[in-house]
């Protein structure tokens, strides 16, 4: 029972965020997934409805590194800077997804600002 409160709890703070947060192409959404294990970004056109990249803890050169979830979540805010930056992408919007700022989905931002994107 515990565990469903704390899921509509999030929905109803995701939903809530993301009333006011809106991507275009020039200033895509960056929405950060976080699971048990693993942790995933998507830089989103919401004008369109599309996924302009995406990156995440599962991919090869990621899960290869050593260090905890925390570091590699780091290294998955790098990685969706690099395809942004290939693809021209400067500038995003931040969604936290209903998570707090802090761990691993402050770990991404961190890694996506280091990576050069600016939100």
């Amino acid at each position: 029972m515990a565990q469903d409160e704390k899921v509509i709890r999030r929905q109803k703070l995701r939903w809530r965020i993301r009333t006011k947060l809106h991507g275009t192409a020039q200033k895509p959404r960056l929405s950060v997934f976080r699971s048990n294990k693993d942790i995933y970004a998507q830089l989103i056109n919401d004008d369109n409805g599309t996924t302009i990249a995406a990156a995440s803890s599962r991919e090869k050169d990621i899960v290869a590194t050593p260090g905890n979830k925390v570091a590699k979540s780091l290294s998955v805010g790098k990685s969706i800077a690099q395809k942004a930056m290939a693809l021209g992408v400067t500038a995003c919007v931040f969604d936290r997804g209903g998570y707090l700022y802090h761990g691993r989905v402050k770990s991404v931002a961190d890694g996506a600002r280091e990576g050069g994107l600016k939100f």
